[in-house]
């Protein structure tokens, strides 16, 4: 019988722009490196005021452009089962990191990461909140995005696969 997927969840403030992009171009690359039965990934806000909408239309229109599709994903809060659910959970800037190291039970294995930690070439490591803002700073979000995904899956290929 084949192990457990290894199972990865981002989370940004709402869940209507970082992390449902992260969650679409991550499954992207995953597909794309035939490691869909091996890899799965969700997304999640550390606030419920988007809960059940879809992404921002921007988002959407932005990450559409780049080849994601990411209309069919709905916003929810993370929980605490959600630190048992997933081996990696991955906040998208140092405050959802904070949050999250609060939040995490006590016991969990869960390893929270920063996506950024993923690509150090941008010297940052978070991914600006493009919420309210303009394309420009969508597309901005993505490719950061873009390049934290990779990173992402390069460590879980050395260090789980």
């Amino acid at each position: 019988m084949a192990a457990d997927p290894i199972a990865v969840l981002f989370v940004c403030t709402g869940n209507i722009c970082r992390s449902p992009t992260a969650e679409g171009v991550f499954r992207k690359l995953v597909g794309e490196a035939g490691l869909a039965e091996r890899i799965v990934a969700d997304s999640a806000g550390m606030i419920d005021f988007h809960e059940g909408s879809p992404p921002d239309p921007t988002a959407q229109k932005v990450a559409a452009h780049h080849g994601y599709d990411i209309a069919g994903q709905a916003a929810r809060r993370i929980g605490k089962r959600d630190f048992a659910r997933f081996d990696y959970v991955v906040g998208l800037d140092r405050g959802h990191h904070r949050q999250l190291m609060a939040l995490r039970p006590e016991g969990s294995e869960a390893r929270l990461r920063l996506m950024m930690e993923f690509a150090p070439s941008f010297g940052t490591l978070d991914v600006p909140d493009p919420y309210g803002r303009s394309e420009g700073d969508f597309e901005q979000a993505l490719r950061m995005i873009e390049a934290g995904a990779a990173g992402l899956l390069d460590a879980i290929r050395a260090e789980d696969l």
